[in-house]
């Protein structure tokens, strides 16, 4: 099966995993299904346009660390061009953090949300930006839906990759006026819930989900038309059509503040690459856990720090693409 996708303005032809039927054990992510799902990869001369522009939009006076840690994940997962969208009131300690972005800063309501005029400031990027991430950092759920139902319309109409994450993903309990909850996005959207996560955005209880993880996954993923990555030790990744996958790996190291973000960011940026939803996060997830099996052989596994992982991320892409290029069992297109 070839997937012909869009690494920003270049098509790239991949061989890409075949689906599992939905009534199938999920496909395990490990070596052997990545080097049959190479990640589309720049010509020589690909500028950093063709590389892809991702947008990550969140951080707050309390939490500007969150999307640092995203938006630097996404260019260590190989995005050429960077814009965060943070709060106005930390908007130049970002800038500063990240001299590779440009950052716009946004107006915040008294409990540090996001207010709905922020898409104004938003709009003009819409048809430039290749994914979007939105909710590391966020905070006021309610008010950060609003903001997410007010940029999707926009976004829905273009190839945009579409991420929510933490409090961004409020948007499914809280629909606009006049549509009943849970929301079901028109396009489908990533949304990485952990355990707890799911709880709240499904009203189950959180031992429940961990006791059938693939159920509520694939559940969720059919009601709200999205892609489903459930977070865990053993993470499930569920897509609306029945497809699932599972990855086991890493350590408990990286259940550590600041974790979550470079995942998210992780994912965003090889979505930005032209990978479809599935693929970025099916890849992100392995090459999080990845990253953090590098640092426990290092530094031990209790102790080393969210802000470590980026750094380990282009070696282990080019380290597993080198694999998948080499490997008997891909066959050209």
């Amino acid at each position: 099966m070839t997937l012909h996708t869009q690494n920003a303005q270049e098509a790239q032809t991949v061989q890409a995993a075949a689906p599992a039927p939905a009534d199938a054990r999920p496909r395990d992510i490990d070596t052997s299904l990545l080097r049959n799902w190479p990640l589309p990869m720049p010509s020589d001369d690909t500028d950093k346009e063709g590389r892809g522009h991702v947008l990550v939009l969140g951080g707050s006076s309390e939490m500007p660390g969150a999307v640092i840690l995203a938006a630097t994940a996404a260019m260590r997962a190989g995005a050429g061009k960077l814009t965060i969208a943070t709060g106005r009131s930390v908007a130049q300690l970002v800038a500063l953090a990240i001299p590779e972005s440009r950052v716009l800063g946004l107006a915040e309501n008294a409990v540090g949300g996001f207010t709905v005029e922020a898409v104004e400031a938003l709009d003009p990027l819409a048809d430039k930006i290749t994914a979007i991430l939105i909710g590391p950092g966020m905070q006021d759920e309610e008010a950060t839906a609003r903001l997410v139902h007010a940029l999707l319309p926009r976004l829905q109409g273009s190839d945009t990759r579409i991420l929510l994450d933490a409090n961004a993903m409020g948007a499914i309990l809280h629909p606009p006026a006049g549509v009943n909850a849970p929301f079901r996005f028109d396009v489908p959207v990533l949304v990485t819930p952990h355990a707890g996560e799911m709880a709240h955005l499904t009203g189950i209880d959180k031992e429940d989900i961990c006791a059938t993880p693939d159920r509520h996954a694939l559940e969720a993923a059919q009601r709200w038309n999205a892609v489903v990555a459930l977070k865990g030790a053993r993470t499930v990744i569920a897509a609306s059509s029945g497809e699932r996958w599972q990855h086991e790996g890493g350590n408990v190291g990286l259940a550590a503040s600041g974790s979550g973000d470079v995942l998210a960011g992780i994912i965003a940026g090889l979505a930005a690459r032209g990978a479809d939803l599935a693929q970025a996060v099916g890849w992100g997830v392995a090459m999080h856990a990845r990253a953090g099996e590098r640092l426990a052989e290092r530094m031990g596994t209790l102790g080393y720090l969210a802000r470590e992982l980026p750094d380990e991320i282009p070696a282990l892409l080019q380290q597993t693409a080198s694999e998948a290029a080499e490997s008997p069992s891909r066959r050209p297109a």
